[in-house]
């Protein structure tokens, strides 16, 4: 009986994949907590970068946004957009560990 191993170097195909969606990961919950930076800073919305990344944030964290309620508006931002950022890291980094694993 034949017993067959497999060997992954250093850089390997998932390991790449690893990173890559690692960084992935990164970068969304990046564009989310810029928002949550922004709007605490009182950014103007008017400007076209501010407004950019609270379209991609509000997207991105269109799901768990009104998850929870906050009679506070500040609050209800950090909580709801940082809800998701925090997901994101962790799936992603969840997944990445995974694929670095095979």
């Amino acid at each position: 009986m034949r017993t067959h191993t497999r060997v992954h170097a250093r850089g390997s195909g998932t390991t790449q994949a690893g990173r890559a969606v690692a960084l992935v990961a990164d970068v969304l919950a990046f564009v989310i907590l810029l928002w949550i930076l922004l709007y605490l800073l009182d950014a103007n919305r008017g400007n076209e970068l501010v407004e950019f990344i609270h379209d991609t944030a509000s997207w991105l964290a269109g799901w768990s946004y009104d998850l929870f309620t906050f009679s506070r508006e500040w609050v209800q931002v950090v909580v709801g957009y940082g809800l998701a950022a925090v997901v994101y890291v962790l799936l992603g980094h969840a997944v990445a560990g995974w694929l670095y694993r095979r």
